[in-house]
């Protein structure tokens, strides 16, 4: 199965897919939409195959959706359909919760992700909690 990452910030977009070397990335900012992500991103991956969308949201995130709107970003998010964007099934974490899983390795692990905002969370054995 191949899964697109989405790490979706306040000044980029950034994508990467399994078996893919480089990451890309389009420019976000305040008029940033959904809709201007899923076409962003659809048209960076249109040589990319993927099965499956793992994306990271800078907002809590509550059941595998948005609960509120970024900061840095525009709207709509908030009850988006993104799967139905994709065409795929697409998994929603935060953001700071997806990139603390991706360096964590056992125990307990406090992750602090400085970016266009703050992000923090917190993992111990396995379990991420976004602190959001």
């Amino acid at each position: 199965m191949n899964i697109l990452v989405i790490d979706v910030g306040g000044t980029h977009v950034k994508v990467l897919a399994t078996g893919q070397k480089e990451p890309r990335k389009i420019v976000s900012g305040p008029a940033f939409t959904p809709k201007k992500m899923v076409a962003g991103v659809r048209k960076l991956t249109r040589d990319w195959p993927y099965d499956v969308v793992a994306m990271g949201y800078p907002g809590p995130v509550l059941h595998n959706r948005p609960v509120a709107k970024p900061h840095n970003l525009g709207p709509g998010w908030v009850g988006f359909n993104f799967s139905s964007a994709f065409r795929r099934p697409v998994r929603i974490v935060n953001d700071a919760a997806m990139q603390a899983l991706g360096g964590y390795r056992r125990g307990k692990m406090l992750f602090l992700g400085f970016g266009t905002g703050l992000g923090s969370a917190l993992i111990v054995d396995g379990l991420a909690e976004p602190m959001e």
